[in-house]
């Protein structure tokens, strides 16, 4: 059995200027993942940079860092048994072209970089990603009974 999980995704600004928000939302709650945490938010330059400081390096940087930047962002905590890879076989492969038919991103996603939605990729960095974004406080456990 797997444990329970939490993972972060975060409906990036294309999916939220899209208008998608509640499409993937559904998607997200119909594959059984329970909602702790969620807030609209405007990342600047910096705090874009400061999330994706892993990527810093990679040719890719500073185009995500804009992206990410450009408009309201929805982060989302989320908890599930085996939430991490559940979620990432969720929203699919990073390149839409790529991705498994009926993910979220085969679906709605425009590109590689203009990809509907970011999820953790590892149980250690979503506790550090969801911490970026929430307090424990502000993380609510759902009743099991619903």
């Amino acid at each position: 059995m797997h444990p329970v999980e939490r993972t972060l995704a975060i409906l990036k600004p294309d999916c939220v200027g899209r208008n998608l928000v509640g499409k993937v939302l559904d998607r997200i709650e119909a594959a059984g993942f329970k909602i702790l945490g969620m807030k609209m938010v405007r990342l600047t330059q910096s705090t874009a940079g400061e999330f994706y400081a892993v990527h810093r390096e990679r040719a890719f940087y500073k185009d995500l860092v804009s992206f990410m930047s450009s408009g309201n962002a929805v982060p989302i905590a989320l908890q599930k048994t085996n939430a991490v890879a559940d979620f990432r076989k969720l929203i699919g492969a990073t390149d839409p072209a790529q991705a498994e038919p009926g993910t979220i991103r085969k679906d709605f996603a425009e590109s590689k970089q203009n990809n509907i939605v970011h999820g953790s990729d590892s149980v250690e960095n979503a506790k550090i990603e969801i911490a970026y974004f929430f307090s424990e406080k502000e993380l609510v456990e759902t009743n099991p009974y619903f």
